[in-house]
């Protein structure tokens, strides 16, 4: 699939996501929902890795562009924030690790996942 393929399937599946957004009942936001979504068609196959693995690339790669906007937020309310700076660094440090962990265990067990498959292919 060429590249502007590929971001019609990324772009499609934010479009789709924004309307379901519109259609919930309650606010959710339509990001977290696109991502729901992209995993879905990922594991069912009906997107296949291949067909996003560019735009997806160059995406993962321009990150660091994407946090400008929330830095820039944050510094505009950096008086609100430093009323209230000890109990933000305090849920910081407690939830950095306990995000470390949780990810690591995730990954060990996909990783077993993988392996118990791979071994009953053979």
């Amino acid at each position: 699939m060429n590249i502007m393929g590929e971001i019609a399937v990324i772009f499609g599946v934010c479009l789709l996501s924004e309307g379901i957004s519109a259609l919930l009942p309650i606010p959710f936001p339509a990001s977290v929902i696109s991502m729901l979504v992209l995993l879905a068609l990922l594991l069912s196959g009906v997107v296949k890795d291949r067909h996003i693995r560019r735009v997806c690339g160059f995406f993962t790669g321009s990150m660091a562009f994407f946090f400008i906007p929330s830095c820039v937020g944050i510094l505009e309310h950096v008086d609100t924030l430093s009323s209230c700076l000890l109990p933000f660094l305090l849920v910081c440090i407690i939830t950095t690790p306990l995000v470390y962990l949780v990810t690591a265990w995730v990954v060990q067990l996909m990783m077993g996942y993988r392996k118990r498959r791979s071994e009953s292919h053979d």
